[in-house]
């Protein structure tokens, strides 16, 4: 059953842990992330980009898909459907194809407008039982061609975003979509700090949550994070899978070639990449 995401973000503040947001891809990554969810009993977020979901053939076609496969698989833990990143008609999309969660990312608008268009969806979110992430400041790299520098965000702007009910706010902190470049200087602790001083018990997200390395991690979630976004990690991982099976010719015995087998080493990779990341965020056994 696919789930508001609110809740597990309420008891991962108090809990001192972070819920891992996963990306979905295709058919392999929905079903492997699902599993490992079930496997070790954590509450888990399935991030649907509108990139992804246009490649996997929309909104309609994932939700479905999500639905089903929870149900089928007979996955009993806390699993929320949300878009990634999403433009202010992509939220409404969302909503109207079966989401349990969207994120409205006005943060390349003027304040203002972030404001007002956040106000109204998150309005619309909560009539539906829908919970919503907002974002201020710039998460660095580059998102569905959305490029952005890594500004971080204002504090004073993160407060205006969180008195209007927002259920947990995305934040720039220096934090970068992609890998990370060798001269990264690191996560801002003292903007983070900042930011939590003016939100309170407001649920924060780290984005970019590929590569950054464990202790900065383990210190964000001290300091209010309890959502971490991971996609290129997983995609690392899945594309180590499939490289090491043909490059050992793997595809080419018997019926090798068949998707079922050939993808299957990808998917394992990914799901020990979930696995590992799960452990780090402390979110094992939380469900």
């Amino acid at each position: 059953m696919l789930v508001s995401a609110a809740e597990m973000m309420r008891k991962a503040m108090e809990g001192q842990y972070a819920v891992g947001h996963f990306n979905l891809n295709n058919l392999e990554w929905t079903k492997g992330i699902l599993e490992t969810a079930q496997e070790m009993e954590a509450p888990v977020i399935l991030g649907v980009s509108e990139g992804a979901a246009k490649y996997m053939g929309g909104f309609g076609t994932v939700a479905a898909m999500a639905r089903a496969m929870a149900e089928e698989l007979k996955i009993t833990v806390p699993v929320a459907l949300h878009l990634d990143h999403g433009t202010y008609e992509g939220c409404y999309k969302c909503i109207k194809a079966g989401f349990t969660s969207i994120m409205f990312d006005g943060s390349h608008y003027p304040i203002e407008e972030n404001i007002e268009k956040s106000r109204e969806l998150i309005h619309v979110a909560h009539a539906l039982g829908l919970s919503i992430e907002a974002e201020v400041g710039a998460i660095g790299g580059e998102e569905d061609g959305v490029i952005a520098m890594g500004e971080c965000a204002d504090p004073a702007e993160c407060k205006m975003i969180a008195d209007l009910g927002v259920d947990f706010l995305a934040a720039g902190i220096g934090n970068i979509h992609g890998k990370y470049p060798a001269n990264w200087p690191g996560l801002s602790f003292d903007t983070l700090a900042k930011i939590k001083a003016t939100v309170g018990d407001m649920p924060l997200v780290l984005h970019g949550g590929t590569g950054i390395p464990e202790d900065q991690i383990k210190k964000a979630i001290s300091m209010g994070v309890a959502k971490i976004n991971v996609n290129t990690e997983c995609q690392l991982a899945f594309a180590k899978g499939l490289r090491e099976y043909i490059e050992a010719g793997k595809d080419l015995e018997g019926k090798g070639y068949d998707p079922r087998k050939l993808l299957a080493p990808a998917a394992k990779e990914m799901k020990a990449m979930v696995r590992t990341k799960m452990e780090m965020f402390g979110c094992v056994g939380k469900a």
